[in-house]
């Protein structure tokens, strides 16, 4: 199969692929179904091991512990990991192309030197926090609230669908920053999970995503000081440009479930025997694998193109829709013809199927929906926005 990286090399990538490679193959694969049956929480220690591999510090400059190098390094590890164990890849994805990037991008010197060097060592992690209840792809209808008084942030609300909530040890908070209408009152502020006045909900019991905590969060007259602004009000144009290098990685993820879907359907299509000949040889198996190759391999172009022009920076937002969008929706089609293709075998816990359509379903709703997506790509496309309240 074609790597993720094949059309731009750069230099050591390839070792970085092989080693992630092994790393999924050897460690993770072999727990994996286990830990995703018991909805095991990926263990603190494995997150640990994760950070003195360096994985979770490729894409984050040398002076916060990291090696410095292009997004598109971090995304070959995420690929490698996730076609074996989604959880683990998890680990990689929020580091390196999730909240910390944000900070690492838009934050300050004194908030990169404090909350990125643990988060790369793997000691702490950071969650994003969009969503909530009465706010979902209405983004800009979100109501918490962060008020600046004596120096120090009050911060009050729920968010919910938070990947890594009650998990994490810090929160990228999206709040109202000022009483400003829609998105000009709308930036970010980081709180910490352990200052009074943080809670959390139950534990959401998703159909995938097991092993990535999920629970609402929160905040209850919190008070952060005034340092821990990331953006202020009118900054949610910023945050969420940079949040697209997040969706970079959540394209990354549902690529590997196409690939991984694909490459156990070209497996089983050989080793499985019915009416005298394996399934290869017969031509409607042969046209469903290569559709499921070519929708694999256009999703894997869009996110080469995407994250080639991102290099250490930002990434042009239209190019990561029309990937992000992309590779939802090929990974859901493609590990369900991989079911249809097992036949019974592809329904049982066994083989691995089901689990990864259980993923791509999850994958396509986090970060922002196909159908947000497609609104953002005829955006971006004709440079306007539209009202959808009219």
């Amino acid at each position: 199969m074609t790597n993720l990286d094949a059309t731009s090399w750069s230099e050591g990538r390839e070792e970085i692929q092989d080693a992630a490679r092994q790393l999924a193959r050897e460690r993770y694969a072999p727990r994996a179904e286990l830990w995703d049956r018991e909805r095991t929480r990926f263990p603190i220690e494995e997150r640990r091991f994760l950070g003195s591999l360096g994985l979770l510090g490729i894409a984050h400059q040398e002076r916060y512990g990291g090696s410095g190098r292009p997004i598109l390094d971090a995304l070959v590890v995420i690929e490698e990991l996730a076609k074996e164990c989604r959880p683990a890849a998890f680990q990689v994805f929020e580091a390196n192309t999730g909240p910390a990037q944000v900070v690492a991008q838009l934050g300050t010197e004194r908030q990169r030197e404090r909350f990125l060097p643990p988060i790369v060592s793997g000691e702490t992690t950071m969650a994003v926090a969009i969503s909530e209840p009465d706010a979902g792809s209405a983004a800009t209808d979100m109501t918490t609230r962060a008020k600046l008084a004596g120096g120090r942030y009050t911060v009050n609300g729920t968010k919910r669908w938070i990947s890594n909530g009650s998990e994490a040890d810090s929160y990228l908070v999206y709040a109202r920053i000022s009483d400003a209408p829609g998105a000009k009152g709308i930036g970010a502020i980081i709180v910490e999970a352990d200052r009074p006045g943080v809670s959390f909900g139950q534990p959401e019991r998703l159909m995938g995503f097991r092993g990535i905590p999920s629970a609402d969060v929160v905040f209850d007259d919190v008070e952060v000081p005034e340092e821990n602004l990331l953006i202020g009000a009118g900054g949610f144009r910023q945050l969420f440009t940079a949040f697209s290098i997040e969706r970079l990685g959540n394209a990354t993820m549902s690529l590997a479930i196409g690939q991984a879907a694909l490459d156990r359907s070209l497996r089983y299509a050989q080793d499985r025997v019915q009416f005298g000949k394996p399934l290869i040889e017969f031509q409607n198996i042969q046209l469903t694998l290569a559709d499921m190759m070519m929708q694999v391999e256009a999703a894997r172009q869009l996110l080469l193109r995407a994250a080639h022009h991102a290099g250490t920076g930002m990434p042009v937002p239209l190019e990561v829709s029309l990937a992000k969008c992309t590779a939802n929706e090929m990974a859901k089609r493609v590990s369900d013809l991989a079911m249809q293709l097992h036949g019974g075998n592809g329904y049982t816990e066994e083989y691995g199927i089901e689990r990864l359509h259980r993923d791509a379903h999850g994958w396509a709703l986090a970060g922002g929906t196909p159908t947000m997506q497609r609104i953002r790509i005829v955006s971006e496309m004709l440079g306007r926005s539209f009202d959808q309240r009219r």
